[in-house]
């Protein structure tokens, strides 16, 4: 199938979700009951949830034996990095954090040494209290042919069925990880858009195994093409390579040029232009070597021409407004280089509109009006009627903050370099790294 008409199959197959829409009507397909293995019916919707992504709503019930059993796919793509998300469950209230939970995604609780694996399990849209439910519904399922055959296990198991019984009572704290290679898992932040204490959200880069896993082949380079050496003329040349649209998967461009930020280093600029849907995106990686010490640039904003400045932020780079108790974290947005204005832009995108818990079942009046408020507070920033500090805090020293008052001082502007902690260095992969000796052979 050509890639137009498939985008025209999936834009007519998949709809925005409308009460008053009645041709958004569920398919019915007679299938087997894995039950009493009689004809049942199952009930397919084909759907896009507005500011998430299209997903598939697929219900089963049987007439004979009266089993149910629901379930939601993924139908988008998969992302560019995974994710992973750890929640630390402090209150009876955490247990109700909505969660978005993909087939691929791997779920731990630590402190008792549980763990669902990937792709034993179908995506579902539910609460952490639903899935501590599910877990015990699954270790429940088998339990009188246990009892019958291995009765020293069955009591294991029971045993270790009332401790997460228990944990939905929540007398102790607990920690809940669910690591997503695919991107497409969620965990709800209550106190959006302010940062959450006590969830932490990792992206990091897939390993060619969990590539393997979900289907995806890297691809090789090809043997007859060699790169060049000539890095003066890589400097005066804008590289193109083909690639795929990041939101319609439509074939198209992406350009790639080094280039020389005044007073800064050498970096790589990549951007791509999508003629199909129009998206446009850009991304920032550096040139040069991680620095010696980390950089914190404090910008206090005193007039809207600040919008116009340049800025860099690398994916390791965190920007906090401290005046909003906003904290974006490194990786969120990605490499960027762009204007003050564009970054602000960018978190309102981010965090108001791709919210997915903020519309239809899942959102909250609380919520909405927190998320709605911020979104203003962003507009007044850019309009430049409130005063505010923008900070960016980059371990690795790669971002940058245009000073207007070049080669002079910035009065508005500080940068200070500070010595990393270990934890950074570990997020950075510094600490197992040897640059010195590594020829040598370990005896």
């Amino acid at each position: 199938m050509s890639v137009i008409g498939e985008e025209r199959v999936r834009g007519s197959l998949f709809k925005d979700i409308n009460a008053e829409d009645e041709d958004a009507q569920p398919t019915e397909v007679e299938s087997l009951c894995m039950n009493c293995y009689e004809n049942g019916k199952t009930r397919l919707l084909l759907t896009r949830i507005p500011f998430f992504r299209e997903i598939i709503i697929s219900s089963f019930t049987c007439h004979h034996c009266h089993w149910t059993n629901t379930e939601i796919q993924s139908a988008g793509r998969i992302q560019e990095q995974g994710v992973s998300y750890t929640l630390r469950i402090k209150s009876r209230q955490d247990m109700n954090r909505e969660v978005v939970k993909t087939d691929s995604a791997t779920t731990r609780i630590p402190e008792l040494d549980f763990e669902i694996p990937a792709f034993t399990q179908k995506g579902s849209l539910s609460t952490i209290e639903g899935l501590l439910d599910r877990a015990v519904a699954g270790l429940e399922q088998d339990q009188p042919i246990r009892r019958a055959t291995d009765p020293d296990v069955a009591d294991k198991i029971d045993q270790f069925i009332q401790r997460l019984k228990k944990l939905k009572d929540v007398e102790e704290e607990f920690t809940l990880i669910i690591d997503d290679p695919s991107g497409n898992s969620f965990v709800e932040n209550p106190f959006a858009p302010q940062k959450d204490q006590s969830l932490s959200v990792t992206h990091y880069k897939r390993t060619p195994e969990q590539n393997a896993a979900l289907g995806i082949q890297e691809s090789e380079p090809e043997p007859d093409e060699k790169p060049g050496n000539d890095l003066e003329t890589m400097r005066n040349e804008v590289l193109v390579f083909n690639t795929n649209c990041p939101e319609c998967n439509t074939p198209a461009s992406t350009n790639m040029k080094l280039v020389q930020i005044p007073h800064f280093k050498e970096v790589i600029i990549m951007a791509t232009n999508c003629d199909s849907c129009g998206h446009r995106t850009n991304e920032v990686k550096s040139g040069g070597a991680t620095e010696d010490m980390g950089t914190r640039i404090t910008l206090h904003l005193t007039d809207v021409s600040d919008m116009s400045r340049d800025l860099l932020k690398s994916e390791t780079c965190s920007v906090l407004i401290p005046e909003l108790e906003f904290e974006l974290g490194m990786a969120a947005l990605g490499g960027k280089f762009t204007t003050l204005e564009g970054l602000l832009k960018d978190i309102k995108e981010l965090v108001v509109m791709k919210n997915p818990f903020i519309c239809g079942d899942s959102s909250t009046t609380d919520t909405s009006e927190k998320l709605e408020l911020f979104g203003k507070k962003i507009d007044k920033i850019m309009a430049g009627e409130m005063d505010v500090h923008i900070i960016l805090d980059d371990p690795a020293g790669n971002s940058y903050l245009q000073n207007v008052y070049a080669p002079d001082p910035d009065p508005e502007m500080k940068i200070e370099k500070y010595t990393r902690t270990f934890e950074q260095n570990e997020d950075l992969g510094l600490n197992d790294m040897k640059t010195e000796g590594y020829g040598e052979v370990q005896n």
